[in-house]
C-alpha cells in the first residue's frame, strides 16, 4: 500500500485513529446518554440564568446591592427574620444575613462572575498548556527538556502564594475578574501541558502521522489536521475537570480577600462569609454550596460523556461489552 492509498479518503487501508466523526457524530452520541442530556440541561440552565440575571431580578423586584436593614434581627447579630432565611413573596430564596440583601439576586449575579472567571481561566490554561505540550513533544530534545522542566516548576509552585503576590502589585482599579482569569490561567497550565505532551509523543509515532509527513504535510499542518483532533478527547475531558476546580479556586481566593471584592457578588465570596452563619441561617450556606456541587457534578458527568463520544476506541469497547452481555443473556 502506498502513502497515497493511506491518505486517500476512500482508501481500504486502516483508518487513522482520531475523534468521532465531527460535531454531528458527537451530538448523536451524547443524545443517547441520559446522564449527558441531564447534565447538559443543568449547565445550560445555569448559564441562561447567569446571562438573564438582570431580567430575573427585575421579575422578582430586587437587586443584589440593596440593603434591607428592617428584615434582619439586630438583637441576634443580623440573622434574617422569618423562617428559612427570610423567604417571602418578595425574597424568593431569603436574604443575606447581616445586610438583608436579596439572596436570589446575589446567587444569579454571582453565577455570572464565578462562571466567567472559571471559563476564562480554563480557556487560558488550555491554550497555554496545549501550546507548551505540543512544542515539547514535537521540538528537539533540548526544547523538550527545557519545556518539561518549566512545566515541572509551574506544577510545583505554590499557586496561592504567587496569586497573593501578583494581586498585591496590581493597581486596585484593575478589573478583579480579569485579574483572576490572568493569574489562574498563567499559573495553572502545567497539568494540561503534561497530558498533551504525553499524548502527542504517543501519536507522533503512529502510522497516520508518519503518512501525513511522507505525503508532504508540514509541521503545522500535521498538528492541525492530525494531532489536535486526536488530542480533543483528553483535552476536553481535562478542561471539564479544570472548570469546576477553577470555580472552587476562585472561592478560595475570595476567602483570602484577593478574589472578587464586595459588593460584587460571587459564589466564592458568599461561601467565605457563610461559614459564620451556618447555625443561624443554614440556607445561606446550603444554597451557594449546593449550586457549586451541582455545577461540579454536571461538568464531570458531561466531560466523561464527551470523552466517550470523542474517543472511538472507548465507544468500541462499550459496544463490544454490550454485545457480550446480550450474548450471555
Amino acid at each position: 500500500m502506498t502513502v497515497q492509498d493511506v491518505l486517500a479518503p476512500g482508501a481500504d487501508g486502516p483508518a487513522a485513529p482520531g475523534p468521532a466523526a465531527g460535531a454531528r457524530g458527537v451530538w448523536r452520541t451524547l443524545r443517547t446518554r441520559p446522564s449527558a442530556v441531564v447534565s447538559g440541561a443543568v449547565l445550560a440552565a445555569l448559564v441562561l440564568a447567569a446571562l438573564a440575571a438582570p431580567l430575573l431580578t427585575a421579575l422578582s423586584g430586587q437587586n443584589p446591592y440593596t440593603y434591607h436593614d428592617e428584615l434582619v434581627d439586630s438583637a441576634s447579630g443580623g440573622a434574617p427574620k422569618g423562617s428559612f432565611g427570610g423567604v417571602s413573596g418578595d425574597h424568593w430564596l431569603g436574604i443575606e444575613p447581616g445586610t438583608g440583601r436579596d439572596l436570589f439576586a446575589r446567587l444569579v449575579y454571582g453565577a455570572r462572575v464565578s462562571l466567567l472567571v472559571a471559563a476564562g481561566a480554563t480557556l487560558l490554561q488550555v491554550v497555554i498548556g496545549v501550546s507548551v505540550g505540543l512544542a515539547a513533544a514535537l521540538g528537539s530534545r533540548w526544547a523538550d527538556q527545557l519545556l518539561s522542566r518549566v512545566t515541572d516548576v509551574m506544577v510545583a509552585l505554590p499557586m496561592l502564594v504567587l496569586a497573593i503576590a501578583l494581586t498585591t502589585v496590581v493597581p486596585g482599579d484593575f478589573p478583579r475578574p480579569l485579574l483572576l482569569i490572568l493569574v489562574m490561567g498563567a499559573l495553572n497550565w502545567g497539568g494540561t501541558s503534561r497530558i498533551v505532551r504525553a499524548q502527542a509523543l504517543t501519536l507522533r509515532r503512529l502510522d497516520f502521522v508518519a503518512a501525513a509527513r511522507l505525503g508532504g504535510s508540514g509541521p503545522m499542518r500535521v498538528v492541525r489536521r492530525e494531532l489536535l483532533p486526536s488530542l480533543a478527547a483528553p483535552v476536553i475531558t481535562y478542561a471539564a475537570i479544570l472548570l469546576p476546580s477553577n470555580i472552587v479556586l476562585e472561592a478560595s481566593l475570595s476567602f483570602l480577600g484577593i478574589g472578587v471584592t464586595p459588593p460584587t457578588p460571587s459564589w466564592g465570596q458568599m461561601l467565605s462569609t457563610a461559614t459564620t452563619w451556618f447555625r443561624a441561617d443554614p440556607m445561606y450556606v446550603l444554597l451557594p454550596s449546593g449550586l457549586l456541587f451541582v455545577t461540579v457534578l454536571a461538568f464531570t458527568v458531561l466531560g466523561d460523556a464527551v470523552r466517550t463520544a470523542l474517543d472511538p476506541r472507548e465507544a468500541s469497547r462499550l459496544r463490544v461489552g454490550t454485545r457480550k452481555e446480550k450474548t450471555r443473556d
